[in-house]
């Protein structure tokens, strides 16, 4: 049995050598909290251990970002360290990686303006631009991965003794990442090619529109011309692979902008900006959101939805079975990055460049004409469930099953 060390150095070992996949005498930019240090003393040793040529660690604390959005004055949450999103975007320019490291607090922001939360957002997400772009047309190896915090721990895990939380959370997040298993590189690459076969047959398909039906859902979302299915790997402008997503369960492309319509309801609750939004729904006409209600979090998700123009509409939609090894293990982890994979979602906001064909050599302007969002925000919600079924719907007409009963129907 792996003692706790050596299974934290497989997790790093995953997150650099699948994750980024960093490549001797690369730089790598570590993005992480004060909270996980132990773990990003992994990562740094492994990323050295395979030959990195810098690693450049930015450490943040949301506690004191807490206090800033408590105490600053207004304007300050409309200036960002322009010298700081310069910095990143030369370092992508020199073919950095990039890694997040993401240690997930639910309800620290709970009782600040969401006004605040939302300008302090949007100009962080406005000043990142350049960042931002650089990953959504692959020209950067970028990966995310997690680590527990106490307050995380105590969300999922409120039935055991507080003492013994943080060490089930990480043991969840190290079977959904495979780190478990006796090979979990080899076991990635098998998992990636499943879901390769999954794209590959949507993508031949190239269906006009899909149709999602489930209680409380009637939705139907058309595809652009020339859309692109895509699962776990990608591969940036040196050719390089890289899984930006530790752990992924989805199969996933970007909607066309104005070609959504119907409601739909989520099925998980939703952590934006550090604040719980739940059991809400949107209902949208020709793309754009027209009406949305969350039962809790009504205030957080007007500010996510009117955001910027291109909040109002989707960016994403993803196919995940209700059955995963993430959803079976019966937990809502208060996470976007794990809940995402075990339920069907979609995004508000910011479309993948890269989920169209030639979409990474296009301009912003080509994009739009195409049929993708543009967006300064891009947030997953989950809305699957065992009773959720979609068909898609081709060219001429005819109807094809995607999904029954919550799974894959081919």
């Amino acid at each position: 049995m792996p003692t706790f060390q050596e299974k934290l150095h497989t997790y790093a070992a995953l997150a650099i050598e699948l994750g980024v996949n960093l490549q001797r005498g690369q730089m790598l930019v570590i993005f992480a909290p004060i909270g996980a240090v132990e773990f990003v003393r992994s990562l740094v040793t492994r990323a050295y251990e395979n030959g990195a040529r810098q690693v450049y660690v930015e450490w943040s604390d949301s506690h004191t970002t807490r206090i800033k959005y408590e105490l600053a004055p207004f304007d300050a949450l409309l200036e960002y360290p322009m010298w700081q999103a310069a910095g990143y975007e030369e370092l992508a320019k020199q073919n950095a990686a990039f890694l997040y490291v993401e240690v997930s607090k639910p309800d620290l922001m709970k009782g600040i303006d969401p006004q605040r939360l939302q300008t302090a957002s949007k100009t962080a997400n406005a000043a990142l631009t350049g960042l931002t772009n650089a990953r959504l047309t692959n020209k950067v190896s970028w990966a995310i991965v997690a680590a527990p915090s106490q307050e995380w721990a105590d969300k999922v895990f409120p039935a055991i003794p507080p003492e013994e939380r943080v060490n089930a959370l990480w043991e969840a997040i190290f079977k959904a990442a495979r780190v478990d298993l006796d090979d979990p590189i080899g076991a990635w690459k098998e998992h990636a090619s499943s879901l390769e076969t999954k794209s590959a047959y949507l993508n031949e398909k190239q269906f006009k529109s899909l149709h999602y039906r489930a209680e409380g859902t009637d939705l139907i979302v058309e595809l652009p011309k020339d859309h692109l299915w895509v699962s776990a790997g990608n591969r940036n402008q040196q050719g390089t692979a890289y899984i930006a997503n530790i752990p992924t369960e989805e199969v996933f492309t970007s909607p066309l902008k104005t070609g959504v319509n119907g409601t739909v309801r989520s099925t998980k609750p939703l952590v934006y900006n550090g604040v719980l939004i739940e059991n809400f729904s949107l209902t949208f006409e020709a793309g754009r959101v027209v009406s949305y209600h969350a039962e809790k979090g009504q205030d957080m998700l007007k500010t996510l939805i009117e955001l910027d123009e291109g909040s109002h509409y989707l960016g994403e939609v993803a196919l995940v079975p209700h059955r995963s090894p993430i959803s079976d293990t019966g937990l809502v982890f208060y996470n976007t990055l794990y809940d995402e994979n075990a339920s069907c979602h979609l995004a508000i906001g910011r479309a993948f460049p890269f989920c169209l064909k030639d979409g990474v050599t296009m301009s912003g302007e080509e994009w739009q004409q195409r049929g993708l969002n543009t967006s300064l925000t891009h947030v997953d919600f989950m809305m699957g469930g065992a009773d959720l079924s979609i068909d898609g719907i081709l060219e001429n007409g005819e109807t094809v099953a995607v999904f029954r009963h919550g799974g894959w129907a081919f």
